[in-house]
Order: structure tokens, then sequence, then C-alpha cells
């Protein structure tokens, strides 16, 4: 089975809490659970239903990440696209947790009022 998985991130190591404040997203192209290649992609400046669409023209499979709004969740899954929530820390963690089917969602959503992003964890 292949997958792209996509790691929001801002040193490349660490997942980020939040993918709508990463500077670029690790993508891993995995095949029956192997690392076959990676790559850093820079996103479009974020705007609410920008990142779900520019991470669907990727192919993306699954996002891995901390936490993220529910709409964002809603545009993920338009886009056929699997939401791991409550990530933390470091990438390769988080990656060799998920090809060996130990990384649930915590299902934590972002709400944002006013310009505050506060996540709920």
């Amino acid at each position: 089975m292949e997958l792209k998985i996509a790691f929001p991130t801002n040193d490349r190591l660490n997942v980020e809490e939040h993918f709508g404040h990463c500077s670029e997203f690790k993508i891993l192209n995995t095949k029956d659970g192997k690392v076959i290649s990676e790559e850093f992609l820079t996103p479009p400046p974020h705007e609410p239903g920008v990142l779900p669409r520019f991470l669907g023209e990727q192919k993306i499979t699954t996002i891995i990440t901390g936490g993220m709004g529910a709409m964002a969740i809603n545009l993920f899954k338009v886009q056929e696209i699997d939401v791991i929530l409550g990530a933390t820390g470091s990438i390769t963690e988080n990656l060799n947790t998920f090809l060996d089917g130990q990384l649930a969602s915590t299902g934590s959503a972002c709400s944002h009022h006013h310009g505050d992003h506060d996540c709920n964890h």
C-alpha cells in the first residue's frame, strides 16, 4: 500500500502543532510501511481553505499534525485526506508509530476567536 504523508514543520525535525502555522510540509512517500522518498514543500500563504486544496493537489493521503480547525478537517475529508490530530515532537517518531498502526488521532480541534489561536487538547 502506498501512502503520501504530510507533516507540518518549522524546523524539519518536529511536528508543528498547528498545521496553519508551518513554514514547510515534510512529505514522505511510503510503500508497504517503508519510506521510499521524502521532500519538503513550502505552502502558499495560509488562508481558509488554501492548505487542504494545496495538499490535495500534491496527492497527499494523510496529514499528521497537532491540531486544526473543524472547517479545515472537513475540507481535508472532501479531498479524501485522512487527518490525524494530536501529534507532537519528532516527525520520525510519529511516522514510525503511524506506520506501525499505533498512532491514533486524539480528535483535538482548534478554535479560533477574533485572531486568537488556542487549540483545545
